[in-house]
């Protein structure tokens, strides 16, 4: 039996900021519930501030820029594309902390200058040094090489002049960033308890593995049953959910706990992000219409509506049985539904 102040002494055992608000709110869609015939809630990460657009990642970031200011660093490095939600809340929570950000972002679908959108266009506002490598004639490795390559040379020639640099891989993939899931793993559950509920199932999307790894560490902390089912949005190699378990043992240890953690504390299914990252299927933008005209709440093309997109093929072909209790993570990054439209896809379509 898990001793839940015991956990939150572990969870409070490494440095950390508040950035974001939590808890963040746990509400049970009614009408889907009752169309679809499970229980299904929902996790409101998209609601966790410091801005109106925060997401899963600023509870990485709680322990990651606690981390980087215990060690008196004032220049935070990150990684990801130019959309990503990662690098938006990276830069956002430096903002709040008054640490210098810079990110270096792929540019799968290449932006316009004139036109910047979403989370690329919130990182000019904030004044953000910003590094885009374009993925012409380059693979995904090649770019993603360079990235290292030029970060670390601008890296040098900022300690060189007396900064200190912190480096953050991409989605906070780390055993400090993933502290914050398995805290928002605890989270979650005591709040199911509040209401009486257990969840049999959490679904979530999952790119880096970062939120997988923290929810699996937080799964262990509380000797939980819950599933944890990760949907992914991009390709996934074949050592994927072996890299997984690793990081969720080394957040455990990295936390002071000394549990375990292996490939069968999770679910990893890859078969609804096609046509590939950043591009949107006829299944996220049917979820990201359903959620929206049912509940009011909106999902974003490259993350939750594909996540939310397996789930529903879970419940409708009867995986996940009928009177079960889900929790679907809502990780945030609706401000991609104001991207390029070769990322948004036809939201706005009208079904038949």
């Amino acid at each position: 039996m898990y001793d839940i102040t015991a956990i939150r002494k572990l969870l409070l055992s490494r440095p950390k900021k508040t950035i974001g608000f939590f808890p963040t709110p746990l509400h049970k869609l009614d009408r889907l519930s009752e169309e679809l015939g499970v229980n299904l809630y929902i996790k409101r990460d998209d609601m966790t501030g410091v801005s109106l657009f925060g997401g899963n990642k600023v509870r990485k970031l709680e322990y990651l820029l606690g981390d980087a200011m215990a060690q008196g660093c004032d220049t935070i490095f990150t990684f990801g594309a130019t959309q990503s939600n990662h690098a938006m809340q990276t830069a956002t929570a430096c903002c709040k902390y008054g640490l210098k950000p810079i990110l270096y972002l792929l540019a799968y679908v290449d932006p316009s200058d004139d036109d910047l959108r979403s989370n690329l266009l919130l990182n000019k506002i904030m004044g953000t040094e910003i590094h885009v490598i374009s993925m012409k004639d380059k693979t995904e490795e090649e770019a993603s090489a360079l990235s290292l390559k030029l970060s670390d040379e601008r890296r040098r020639e900022l300690e060189a002049i007396g900064h200190k640099c912190y480096i953050i891989p991409g989605g906070g993939a780390s055993p400090v960033g993933s502290s914050g899931f398995a805290a928002g793993f605890v989270e979650m559950d005591q709040q199911m308890k509040e209401i009486g509920q257990h969840a049999d199932y959490i679904f979530h999307s999952t790119g880096t593995g970062g939120t997988l790894a923290g929810l699996a560490a937080g799964k262990k902390l509380m000797d939980s049953d819950t599933s944890i089912i990760a949907i992914t949005v991009s390709q996934k190699s074949g050592e994927y959910g072996k890299n997984t378990a690793k990081l969720a043992m080394d957040t455990l240890a990295y936390l002071g706990s000394d549990k375990t953690v292996s490939e069968e504390d999770f679910y990893i299914d890859s078969n609804y992000y096609q046509p590939g990252y950043e591009i949107p299927n006829e299944g996220s933008t049917n979820a990201i219409q359903l959620l929206a005209r049912k509940e009011g709440i909106f999902l974003d093309p490259v993350y939750t509506g594909k996540g939310f997109a397996g789930m529903l093929d879970y419940i409708r072909t009867g995986k996940v049985p009928q009177g079960s209790t889900i929790v679907f993570w809502h990780t945030g990054g609706g401000t991609a539904l104001f991207a390029e439209k070769d990322m948004v896809g036809d939201v706005t379509k009208q079904n038949s």
